[in-house]
């Protein structure tokens, strides 16, 4: 089963960057495109992002348009979002998981809907964007 551990949410005020990390602590992610999510409470989790397997495409939710990057090193099993421009609507705790297929925001959708019925979110991490 892989293993996917996200980390680095702090507390940051608007306007700030934050990046986040996506770990393995099982097998190897290298094969996986990585996709990022995010929960409110009362609401679903919701798709952000997301990294092709070997690190050459990305794609993002309009959300977060023009204020997100990622890059991976799967040497060390680590894909690395960031989100500048954070706003309060930014907030929320948020999960990695591999991706059903290849990067793109209807995969992380899909992917999105698929493990809230069927699976389970794992460790997320705290992110909160407050002055």
């Amino acid at each position: 089963q892989l293993q996917l551990v996200a980390s680095g949410g702090a507390l940051v005020q608007p306007g700030g960057s934050l990046r986040l990390s996506c770990a393995s602590s099982g097998p190897s992610l290298d094969r996986y495109a990585i996709g990022w999510f995010r929960q409110v409470p009362g609401k679903e989790h919701e798709g952000v992002a997301c990294i092709s397997s070997s690190g050459i495409s990305a794609n993002h939710a309009d959300s977060v348009v023009g204020r997100y990057t990622v890059s991976r090193d799967n040497a060390k099993s680590t894909v690395y979002p960031q989100t500048n421009s954070l706003k309060a609507e930014d907030t929320g705790v948020y999960y990695c998981g591999a991706l059903l297929g290849p990067c793109s925001i209807g995969t992380v959708t899909n992917t999105a809907r698929t493990v809230a019925e069927f699976g389970s979110w794992g460790r997320g991490t705290q992110v909160t964007v407050s002055s």
